[in-house]
């Protein structure tokens, strides 16, 4: 579908759409051209809400005979022309019809109005005598600027000395190019000229608009004294008011230039924006790195077998391995209530790690995206890292490490231990009567057993040390297994939670600018 096919209300539609996606996306430059657009929205709501009368408005220089133009179709001096500047010094305008239309002319602040008597091929018709562009007074020259960005028709109007003025094209008519439909030259004070001069006048001025882009725009030659081609731009102006589409069109172009102008804040090109697999292990790896996973898991480690040597360890001694603080405490991790850990800040290694994987996936998100959007997205980028020493910390703090729960084989072992402790506590104490009993010369009464001539207390004393010792030490290796195992299930808990948070700060942030690169620039092509 044509760009001239699509509803106005849906172009306007799409266009409000792209101005919102981009307004807290954008800065620099463009948020102006943003700006014009939202300017343009306001307008185009308030101008259909108006009505379909058409507002043409006649603008040109000193001396160029508008005002006399102006009077000529209005048959009536509204207007006082003259030779000096400043001449016009406020708007004009002349109405067609039984509407006044004083609330279109109030939009448009023309102070000074007429009402023209009955003529129904013009009914419709706001006829406006514009300020001179080349005024001497500023508030001229900015009154002529905000009525030619309002007005739905605009008729410039040249005479044979400044037709070819720089000041007039380069300022006025070159930027309405795009605007060609909405637009009528009018060659003024043709009388001044014989025949010959004015085809030549003509031909020059025709030429100089065909290179302009406004080779559609029509030029017409006329003469405000005399009356010549009156009729012919009269029937100009009865073809306009009966087609009633004038203040569409002049909006229709006007989005049409507010796209163009975004345009350049479009996608370069199509490509595959999706952070790949290795990016993102590079990213979590990283983010492990800077959040202290390594160090974490080290003392995972440390303190599993910390305390799987102190649940298989003799009972007597273990209150030794109490003196020795738990690791993980001293990191304040696996404690309920800390929201903080006592890891060392990440150092410049894992800075400098963290800054090349980041920026390998900012730019895979970014492939192909226009500058604007490239900025956008370092910029979205650049607050999530001031958050991320934050949320890792907070991350690493909250992961259950799993290391409170005390696995069945080590209380089954701690609890053979006591009671091999229990069996050499037997055979002290059985030794320590025996001893009394020889002291009060009783050992005699009391048979001593004895197995394969062993004494059985002795026997007790040192099978329940040294079964102890030896179910210690044929416990170690499995504990430091253990031990192991956990520091690997820690660290991967650890990682998916660090991935969250990258997942969160980085890569979803990134993704949102893309997404939003791709509406903008689906919504500026429906609008187009």
């Amino acid at each position: 579908m044509r760009a001239r096919e699509v509803p106005l209300a849906d172009r306007l539609a799409a266009l409000r759409e792209a101005v919102d996606v981009a307004a807290d996306r954008l800065e620099g430059p463009e948020t102006e051209a943003l700006g014009r657009a939202r300017s343009l929205l306001a307008k185009a709501g308030a101008r259909t809400a108006l009505g379909e009368a058409t507002v043409v408005a006649l603008a040109g220089a000193t001396g160029s005979g508008k005002s006399t133009l102006f009077n000529a179709l209005s048959g009536a001096e509204v207007s006082s022309p003259g030779v000096r500047r400043p001449t016009t010094g406020v708007a004009h305008a002349t109405v067609w019809g039984a509407d006044p239309q004083d609330r279109l002319l109030d939009w448009l602040e023309v102070p000074r109005r007429h009402r023209h008597p009955g003529d129904p091929a013009l009914d419709g018709l706001v006829l406006l005598d514009l300020p001179d562009h080349d005024s001497i007074r500023l508030e001229n020259r900015l009154e002529v600027d905000r009525l030619v960005g309002l007005v739905d028709v605009l008729v410039w109007v040249l005479d044979p000395e400044k037709y070819a003025d720089a000041a007039v094209h380069e300022r006025y008519l070159v930027p309405l190019a795009g605007h060609a439909g909405v637009l009528l030259v009018v060659l003024n004070q043709v009388d001044r000229l014989d025949p010959a001069a004015a085809r030549a006048c003509l031909t020059d001025l025709r030429g100089l608009l065909d290179r302009e882009g406004l080779a559609s725009t029509p030029l017409l030659a006329v003469s405000g004294r005399t009356g010549t081609g009156l009729g012919e731009l009269r029937a100009d102006l009865v073809q306009r008011v009966a087609a009633r589409k004038a203040a569409t069109e002049r909006l229709g172009a006007d989005v049409s230039a507010a796209v163009a102008e975004l345009r350049d804040c479009c996608a370069a090109e199509a490509g595959d924006s999706r952070v790949g697999r290795g990016d993102r292990e590079r990213l979590t790896d990283a983010l492990a790195g800077a959040a202290g996973v390594p160090v974490v898991g080290a003392a995972v480690e440390r303190s599993v077998r910390r305390d799987g040597a102190a649940a298989t360890g003799w009972p007597l001694v273990r209150w030794t391995r109490k003196l020795r603080p738990d690791p993980l405490r001293r990191l304040h991790l696996g404690e309920a209530s800390s929201a903080r850990t006592s890891l060392p800040a990440a150092g410049a290694v894992q800075k400098a790690a963290l800054s090349t994987a980041v920026r390998a996936a900012r730019e895979t998100a970014g492939a192909g995206l226009a500058h604007p959007w490239a900025e956008a997205l370092r910029r979205e980028v650049a607050v999530s890292e001031d958050r991320l020493a934050d949320r890792l910390d907070a991350a690493v703090a909250g992961t259950d490490l799993g290391v409170d729960r005390t696995p069945l084989w080590q209380r089954a072992v701690g609890g053979l231990q006591w009671l091999l402790a229990g069996v050499a506590l037997v055979g002290v104490l059985w030794l320590l009567a025996l001893a009394g009993l020889g002291l009060l010369q009783l050992d005699d009464v009391v048979p001593m057993p004895r197995v394969e001539g062993i004494p059985l207390p002795t026997l007790l004393l040192v099978g329940g040390l040294l079964g102890g010792a030896l179910l210690a030490l044929l416990a170690r290796p499995f504990v430091r297994l253990r031990a192991r195992r956990r520091r690997r299930r820690a660290e991967l808990r650890l990682r998916a939670a660090v991935a969250a948070v990258g997942e969160e700060e980085l890569l979803a942030p990134m993704a949102g600018v893309r997404a939003d690169s791709d509406r903008f620039a689906a919504a500026l092509a429906r609008a187009a």
